[in-house]
Formats: structure tokens, sequence, C-alpha cells
């Protein structure tokens, strides 16, 4: 299994795959994501997303009436190590400008949008979509877990 290749600094844009991922602790990906965890604990960068993850990471606990994992969703994307964005309105017309001309759905270009905004030094999620997006850089967790060590 390769590793995912962090940044010195800078904010890291964790679409809600990557939460979902940790809190369910769902195999490979939550290996992966573990050093990106321990490092923004540590301080040397803020994970950061916008607050579209949490309708996208509560919504199935709610539904299924599951508040522990309700609770675990809710403490880690409120941690410290945690930003999330709100949604504006110059945000959802860079979003509608991405799904323009990139044909990504909605949740995703806002999810484009905000961390272009914010300046995020990589953006990792499971959808390589958003690789259309110019100027993000994207890491894909199912293609790192494939890497040969």
């Amino acid at each position: 299994m390769g590793s995912l290749t962090l940044p010195p600094s800078g904010p890291i844009y964790l679409d809600a795959n990557g939460f979902i991922y940790s809190v369910e602790r769902i195999e490979p990906h939550r290996t992966l994501l573990e050093p990106m965890w321990r490092l923004a604990q540590a301080g040397q960068f803020e994970i950061v997303s916008s607050e579209l993850v949490i309708l996208e990471t509560l919504a199935k606990p709610l539904r299924e009436g599951d508040t522990i994992l309700e609770n675990l969703f809710r403490a880690l994307l409120f941690a410290r190590e945690v930003r999330l964005i709100p949604a504006t309105a110059s945000l959802w017309e860079q979003a509608a400008r991405l799904r323009a001309t990139t044909g990504l759905k909605t949740p995703d270009a806002l999810h484009a949008a905000t961390a272009l905004a914010v300046g995020s030094t990589l953006f990792v999620t499971n959808a390589g979509g958003f690789r259309r997006v110019s100027g993000l850089p994207v890491a894909v967790l199912d293609e790192v877990a494939k890497q040969e060590s």
C-alpha cells in the first residue's frame, strides 16, 4: 500500500469521504489518513472543509438513529485541528462556475470552490473528477492505496 504524500504546511482540504473513512474506520483509507490527522493534531497544518460536510456525514447516523456514530462525527468535525468554511454567496458563485466548466455535481463543485478559496495545499478525496479543476492539488485515496510502497 502506498502512503499519502503530505505537504509541509498549509491547509489540507478533506471532503466528506475522508471524514467518513476516519470515523467509520474504513480500510485501507483510515490507515492512509492517520498520519495526516496526527500531524494536524501536532499543529503542522490545518484540516479544512466546507460546512457541507456536516450534512454529508451526519445524514446517515441521524437516519439510522445511531447517536454513537453521530457523536463521533461531531467530535471530529469540530476538533481543534479542523476548520469548517461557511458556504458564502461568493463561494456558491465560484461553485457554479466550476460546475459549468468541469461538470462536477453541486456538492463537489462547492468543495472544490472552497478548497481553492482557502488556498489548499492538498485536496484529499476519493473522487477523481476533482482533477478537472485547474489548480487543485488532488490526492485520490484509492489510487494512493494501490501504489507500491
